[in-house]
């Protein structure tokens, strides 16, 4: 009987807790506030926005990334067809494309996975010029991707193999490539590290015979190729613009002539 009572007085004690707790909450709710917008009851500085460094590949260059290596990266696609190569119909070759750039990096250049600086360097000097996007057509090639991309002999020695080439033309100037060239002959002038030194600065016409219709140019560093509407299409050139190939003839940093070598080519990269 006793424990009956205590249990009641608890009951009824916990009710009306609650309807008080009720009611302080709607008062609380309630409650009206005085202050002015001008009021200040403590001071405070005002929170500065901290903004997240940009990784390499989202730096902006005249409002376009910044072009790394990862633009230059192979293009082969295990989905692309077969190609049949009939020119020689006692030997018709079959080609298949690369498993891709998932499958195997970019070329091993001075131990470090990469293409010749010096391409990434004029790219965005021309991207920064013209407000223009640069369009790469071909970077590295592995082997394979070569081989199914252009069948030709010329192609069989192709510095885009070891990193040290490069294709592309300007969305927006697709029909002046001359202009593009000019720009990377002023890179030469404007670039602090060649500014002077004579054999950076002056471009020579190439003489010898070529399979372009525009002599070549060449300094000490790079050799310049145009290729017009119908010249030089493979795979990966099947636009209908004329585009500029740019090779590294040599290495400012190791001081050494730049070359092909099916070493370089066939071992000089890492496959997953």
């Amino acid at each position: 009987m006793k424990c009956q009572r205590l249990f009641l007085f608890f009951l009824i004690f916990s009710l009306i807790s609650c309807k008080d707790s009720k009611k302080t909450s709607r008062l609380v709710n309630l409650e009206k506030i005085s202050r002015l917008k001008e009021d200040i009851y403590y001071k405070h500085q005002d929170p500065t926005k901290n903004l997240m460094d940009l990784y390499p590949f989202e730096e902006e260059t005249a409002g376009f990334f910044k072009i790394t290596k990862e633009f230059l990266r192979c293009k082969g696609n295990p989905l692309n067809p077969e190609r049949v190569d009939t020119s020689n119909l006692d030997n018709v070759k079959v080609y298949l494309d690369c498993v891709g750039p998932n499958k195997h990096s970019l070329p091993l250049i001075n131990e470090k996975e990469g293409i010749y600086p010096v391409l990434l360097d004029i790219l965005n000097y021309i991207q920064r010029k013209t407000k223009k996007r640069v369009v790469i057509t071909c970077g590295h090639r592995c082997p394979k991707h070569n081989s199914y991309a252009d069948t030709s002999n010329v192609a069989k020695t192709s510095k885009h193999m070891i990193g040290a080439e490069v294709d592309f033309y300007v969305q927006g100037l697709e029909n002046s490539p001359l202009k593009i060239m000019d720009l990377i002959f002023d890179f030469y002038k404007e670039d602090s590290r060649y500014r002077g030194v004579e054999e950076y600065e002056r471009f020579q016409q190439y003489q010898k015979d070529t399979d372009v219709s525009t002599p070549p140019w060449h300094n000490k560093e790079i050799f310049v190729k145009l290729n017009q509407y119908n010249e030089g299409r493979d795979f990966n050139n099947r636009h209908p613009y004329p585009y500029i190939c740019i090779q590294v003839l040599y290495d400012r940093s190791t001081k050494q002539k730049v070359n092909y070598t099916w070493e370089k080519a066939h071992r000089g990269y890492l496959q997953h």
